[in-house]
């Protein structure tokens, strides 16, 4: 099925803010400082978003499969600079969402698991653009670029 995660779910929710229903990720099985990083999330029967969408089909929305792929993004870059002492921080990072470029190919339905990966491609100030694929297997579900934006932290 897929390699033993190198970061699991306590790790992956050190690092970002989401919790369940909406937190995408179950663990990390691979992981390049600043460079890439592979997550998985095994989608339930009874995921929350599978009773709407839809009763008789259900299908993971597309939205949904873009907001895992960007909760990896955030992932390989709050490691990365977790990893890397060298860069001091202020505050904890805070990112949101700035950009999305995404094509949809095949749905994901309950009992499938995801492969999201993210590579990081650039970084412009306090932008951070990656290019992502999510699959199933080794089936491309969808794939485009994402760009995530640092902003402050509220008091």
């Amino acid at each position: 099925m897929f390699d033993p995660y190198i970061y699991d779910l306590s790790e992956v929710q050190a690092i970002l803010p989401h919790r369940s229903p909406f937190l995408f990720i179950d663990g990390v099985v691979s992981f390049s400082t600043g460079k890439s990083i592979v997550c998985m999330k095994q989608l339930q029967a009874d995921d929350s978003f599978f009773a709407g969408h839809f009763p008789e089909r259900p299908i993971m929305p597309g939205v949904l499969i873009s907001e895992a792929l960007a909760q990896a993004c955030g992932l390989l870059v709050g490691l990365t600079l977790k990893r890397d002492a060298a860069v001091p921080r202020k505050s904890n990072l805070n990112l949101v969402l700035a950009g999305v470029n995404m094509k949809f190919m095949t749905p994901a339905k309950p009992g499938d698991t995801l492969r999201l990966a993210a590579q990081l491609q650039k970084q412009y100030g306090s932008f951070f653009l990656f290019t992502v694929e999510a699959s199933i297997e080794d089936m491309k579900i969808a794939g485009g670029t994402l760009t995530l934006a640092e902003t402050m932290q509220s008091p």
